[in-house]
């Protein structure tokens, strides 16, 4: 059935700024400005937008050639088959998933900011029951998501720009005083300034919200690329202006306090002794963070959905509430590790680990999109990427390059971040091929393992029994050795005999 094309130029502009508008903006720049990058991060989101668009226009093309729902893991599907579709899948849901607990925990601090202007003395009680409030969030948000609650995407999409341009327009009223924006030329200077622009890079994603709408778009081909370009360009023009006031007004040094939160409460006063700047960006901070977890529940059901439709998952995460319509295991599986990590109250390192994990997974949409030139070079592309092959290789040379900087400056939670998503990688490839041995292969291969234990197990008794002394292990009696290895020979040869006749 295909599918109803409703969305025409200016829909799908407020598609792509619903999707990339949301919680990241009132905390990423936090760390990047007073720990990172300093004022140059104006320039930094600069740089984000520039390279978010480079692979952006890859997307367009799959979009418009490979009109399905999917996203990533449909592209790299068609483009290189089982394998690299799983790992693009799943580095798409621990993206989600990082964005997701990143979120919740960023609630908990707008709460705090709220109550510390009204009740102060409930600011540090939030504060240390962050982990708390941050799972209580999800979870009732995930009950939500199982009922079917929707987002008004284009009632945020406008709230949120009519509040960065009161915010603006206070800040030019105010005669910020203009800050050095550009890096400094030296190597801390640069390798600062691109760590902040790693860092900050989540804020630009989402814009592929609007690319995996493609087939509800009118003319895709022509409205999905026009409707990247100026999302990419509004967006970059209010998160640049957005953090150059911000950090205009508030000057670098130790706060318990967001950057816009601040700010907003410098530049647009206090009415009856209330900062509104502060209430305002903290309200819209809340907001925005439960609409990011309540979307974040969605795209990972939505994923592991795909996922186990086409056998490289469970098929239970297929299963269907049967009142609400909404795959309700998916979702509270997913809502498990949102919950994980959100009680860690680690913002810094989750911030990393998002951006890292759609990093890599733009590196794979790019190279779908060289691989599909050369594999279906007749394949109908309404639209193309310009410039090819550059586009594709100066964005897959950047994404790279974004993940490596970090490093570079020995951020530990940058550090941290990649060596927990190499660690979750080399997991969600063991899961994947023991998916795809199947249960019979899974046997005989458990049994192949039963009958080396055994083997090693007599071993053990053998060495045991003739005095071996340089076995670095405890004495067991021999008669346990002797009795556990022909246990385990036996469990093996009997695993093996019965279930290799149903594969050969």
């Amino acid at each position: 059935m295909a599918t109803e094309k409703k969305f025409g130029l200016s829909r799908s502009i407020i598609m792509g700024l619903g999707g990339a508008i949301g919680f990241e903006v009132f905390v990423l720049l936090d760390y990047a400005y007073f720990h990172l990058a300093g004022p140059s991060i104006v320039s930094a989101l600069f740089l984000c937008g520039a390279i978010n668009l480079l692979t952006m226009l890859s997307y367009s093309e799959l979009s418009a050639a490979i009109p399905k729902m999917g996203g990533e893991y449909t592209y790299t599907k068609a483009a290189f088959g089982g394998l690299i579709a799983f790992i693009a899948g799943c580095l798409r849901w621990l993206a989600s998933v990082f964005g997701g607990a990143l979120a919740a925990i960023v609630f908990s601090q707008q709460l705090a900011y709220f109550f510390s202007i009204f009740v102060p003395t409930a600011q540090s009680f939030i504060l240390v029951n962050t982990p708390l409030i941050a799972a209580i969030v999800v979870i009732i948000l995930v009950a939500l998501s199982i009922r079917g609650a929707e987002e008004a995407t284009t009632l945020m999409v406008v709230t949120f720009l009519a509040i960065f341009a009161v915010f603006l327009a206070s800040g030019l009223w105010s005669a910020v005083m203009p800050p050095e924006v550009l890096p400094r030329p030296s190597p801390e200077g640069l390798s600062g300034f691109f760590a902040a622009t790693a860092y900050t890079f989540t804020m630009f994603v989402g814009m592929r919200a609007l690319v995996a709408s493609a087939p509800q778009i009118k003319d895709p081909g022509k409205n999905v690329p026009k409707a990247l370009l100026l999302s990419t360009v509004l967006l970059v023009a209010v998160y640049g202006g957005v953090a150059y006031v911000a950090v205009g007004v508030v000057p670098l040094g130790d706060y318990d306090a967001p950057l816009l939160n601040l700010a907003a409460a410098e530049i647009m006063g206090e009415i009856g002794g209330v900062q509104i700047g502060g209430i305002l960006f903290a309200i819209a901070g809340m907001i925005a963070s439960i609409s990011s977890v309540s979307t974040a529940m969605t795209v990972q059901s939505s994923i592991l959905g795909g996922m186990s439709r086409d056998g490289y998952m469970p098929k239970i995460l297929l299963r269907v509430h049967k009142r609400f319509r909404t795959r309700y295991i998916a979702v509270i599986a997913s809502s498990l590790f949102v919950v994980m990590f959100s009680v860690t109250g680690a913002m810094e390192f989750l911030g990393y680990a998002a951006s890292f994990g759609s990093l890599l997974v733009f590196a794979l949409v790019n190279l779908s999109l060289m691989k599909l030139r050369e594999k279906k070079p007749h394949l109908k592309r309404p639209f193309k990427a310009p410039l090819y092959p550059i586009t594709p290789i100066a964005g897959i040379v950047m994404s790279l390059l974004l993940l490596m900087f970090p490093l570079f400056l020995r951020d530990v939670n940058a550090e941290s971040a990649l060596m927990s998503g190499l660690g979750l990688m080399g997991l969600v490839l063991t899961t994947y091929y023991l998916r795809m041995m199947g249960r019979q292969r899974l046997r005989v291969a458990m049994g192949g393992v039963s009958l080396g234990m055994g083997a090693l197990l007599a071993l053990l008794a053998y060495l045991s029994e003739t005095g071996f002394e340089p076995l670095i292990i405890p004495r067991f009696p021999l008669y346990i050795l002797i009795f556990a290895s022909a246990v385990s020979i036996l469990a093996g040869v009997l695993n093996i005999i019965t279930h290799a006749r149903k594969i050969f």
